[in-house]
């Protein structure tokens, strides 16, 4: 069955009860379908729905399991520069998976293929976790007065409310413009987020405990990344399965402007990295950032089967390897964080070879 989906023919809002919908598993559609939005576990047209969704379950984890006492401890003794960045970057995290939350039910208002809407469920619930995950953090490290500076921050940083706007505006075009193409955008756009945009962040955490500090917040942010992790398997699945069953929305002019936002999202978290990060940070360089998330673009890009971005950093810079070592949300032999991590070792680790 061919899709008749030209870039701007807008999309059809799917029916919540479509008892005339089809029932065949052939004719479900990622966009366009005619769902009956049955779910139906033992009949799914994509097969990697049913792996996605035993790993997504199998993360589950509670924010306050983890200790953060040692925290408590070190974060009025962080240095200047430490205490800034990590003040920024949890302000950063904490806005845009609120907004995640807040756009991922638009999404999926125009999903048909019913499996992948559970997906975009299941990561609904995942940035809540998230969301809480932050304001544990902030409500142990810091007092009430602290903790609403960070959170708002975004408000008076022009570079940080620049980070969230580049995002925010691709999510508040889908709400005003429902075509096809404004759809697919919206998706590379997540998966900017999800495999590009929070990393300087995640580096930084990682580089805290690297040098003994901090243990218990960098083992939220490991099993958040290891939720971000399927949340990209997930968009980049749904953008394969679109260039499949919609190729007339990947001219080349479409996948010029797909390009351009994946390299303006890779300038803006190399920005946002020397920012926050700088030279200023023991373990972590401007250099060491920018090859690193150079290296991101090139892999996210080449996932879609584009080739490379950029070409240098094809492969992971070799003073960047401890990052997916201390990304391990189930590396507990070497004991790295004073955290409950064994217990939440429920499923093997999503590599990021994605």
């Amino acid at each position: 069955m061919s899709s008749s989906y030209k870039t701007d023919a807008p999309l059809v809002h799917k029916p919540l009860f479509n008892p005339q919908g089809d029932t065949d598993v052939t004719a479900r559609r990622m966009i366009g379908g005619n769902t009956t939005n049955l779910n139906d576990f033992n009949n799914l047209k994509y097969p990697w729905v049913s792996s996605w969704y035993r790993q997504a379950m199998n993360n589950f984890w509670i924010p306050e399991e983890i200790n953060l006492t040692q925290d408590v401890k070190d974060y009025p003794n962080l240095g200047v520069a430490e205490r800034t960045a990590y003040d920024k970057i949890l302000s950063f995290l904490v806005f845009l998976d609120s907004l995640q939350t807040a756009n991922l039910p638009n999404i999926s208002e125009y999903i048909t293929a019913n499996e992948v809407n559970l997906c975009l469920h299941i990561q609904s619930f995942q940035e809540c976790v998230h969301s809480q995950s932050y304001s544990y953090m902030l409500d142990s490290i810091c007092s009430p007065e602290q903790r609403n500076d960070i959170l708002y921050q975004w408000k008076t940083d022009e570079r940080l409310l620049a980070r969230n706007t580049f995002i925010g505006e691709r999510y508040n075009e889908f709400q005003e413009k429902k075509d096809a193409f404004t759809l697919l955008k919206v998706l590379m756009a997540n998966y900017i987020l999800e495999g590009v945009y929070f990393y300087s962040g995640f580096m930084f955490f990682y580089n805290l405990a690297r040098m003994g500090k901090m243990p218990g917040s960098a083992q939220e942010i490991r099993y958040i990344n290891r939720d971000e992790n399927t949340h990209l398997w997930l968009f980049r699945s749904m953008i394969l399965e679109l260039q499949k069953e919609e190729p007339q929305l990947f001219t080349p002019e479409n996948i010029e402007v797909l390009r351009a936002m994946l390299e303006a999202g890779v300038a803006q978290e190399i920005a946002w990295g020397h920012y926050v990060i700088g030279d200023a940070i023991e373990g972590l360089t401007r250099q060491m950032v920018t090859d690193y998330i150079r290296y991101l673009g090139n892999l996210r890009w080449s996932s879609l089967g584009y080739g490379y971005l950029f070409e240098d950093n094809q492969r992971e810079p070799a003073d960047m390897a401890w990052v997916g070592q201390y990304s391990n949300a189930n590396m507990v032999k070497t004991d790295f964080f004073e955290a409950k991590s064994t217990a939440y070792a429920k499923s093997t680790a999503l590599v990021d070879d994605l």
